[in-house]
C-alpha cells in the first residue's frame, strides 16, 4: 500500500467498502500503487535494466455516483470469459470497466478479477498494443470540413498536429448533436489548432 493514496480511501463518501475490497484484491496480483489522474493506478515495472524505471498502467479503480469500477488499460485485450467488461463509450478504444454497486459482488467475483489482472500483466509483459482506429477513420463533421476548405492556414495547422490530438478535435467537434453547437466549438478551437495546440493543452 502506498500511503500516499490513502486519502483518495478516506476522502470517499460513497463506495468506501467497495474501493478497500478492490484495492486488496488488486495489491494481491504484485502491482505498484500510485496516484494518476485523482485515482488509485496500479502499475507493472517493464524496464528495470535502465536507471529510470519504467511503469506501465494495469488497472485503475474509480468511482461514479451510480457505480465503482476497476478500469484495465488494455481491457479490449482481455478475453473476457466471464463476459464482464464493459466499453465506457463507442469512443474509447483500449481500456474496459468491470462495474459493482456493492461489496458482496466484487467479492464473489475475487478470483476472476485476479484472473483478469494476471492475464493483464501478460499482455503488458508481451508488449501486445491495441490496435487503435486511424485518424482517417473517425468521422470529420460537414462544418470542420467546410471551415478547413475555406481556410488553408487552418487545414495545414490541423494536418501538423498529432493524430492524438486530431482525434481530440474531431471527436469533441462529432460529439455535439446540432449543428450550432458544433460551430460554436469550432470557432472556439481555432486559435488552438492554429498555434498547434491539442484540446487540453
Amino acid at each position: 500500500m502506498n500511503s500516499k493514496v490513502d486519502w483518495f480511501f478516506t476522502k470517499a463518501k460513497q463506495w468506501q467498502e467497495e474501493y478497500a475490497a478492490l484495492r486488496t484484491i488488486v495489491l494481491d496480483c504484485g502491482l505498484t500503487e500510485e496516484l494518476k489522474w485523482g485515482c488509485p493506478c496500479y502499475t507493472l515495472s517493464t524496464d528495470t535494466s535502465k536507471k529510470t524505471r519504467e511503469t506501465s498502467n494495469i488497472v485503475l479503480i474509480h468511482g461514479f455516483k451510480e457505480y465503482c469500477a476497476l478500469l484495465f488499460m488494455k481491457g479490449a485485450l482481455l478475453k473476457d470469459t466471464k463476459g464482464i467488461l464493459i466499453q465506457q463509450t463507442a469512443n474509447v478504444q483500449s481500456a474496459r470497466q468491470i462495474r459493482f454497486t456493492e461489496v458482496e459482488e466484487i467479492m464473489k467475483l475475487a478470483p476472476t478479477l485476479k484472473a483478469y489482472i494476471k492475464e493483464a500483466i501478460k499482455i503488458e509483459k508481451a508488449g501486445v498494443k491495441v490496435p487503435l482506429k486511424k485518424t482517417s477513420e473517425f468521422t470529420m463533421p460537414g462544418e470542420f470540413k467546410n471551415v478547413l476548405t475555406q481556410t488553408p492556414a487552418l487545414k495545414k495547422a490541423f494536418s501538423a498536429l498529432t493524430p492524438g490530438r486530431q482525434r481530440g478535435y474531431l471527436l469533441y467537434f462529432s460529439s455535439a448533436k446540432q449543428a450550432k453547437t458544433r460551430e460554436a466549438r469550432i470557432e472556439k478551437c481555432i486559435p488552438k489548432i492554429l498555434k498547434g495546440k491539442g484540446l487540453e493543452d
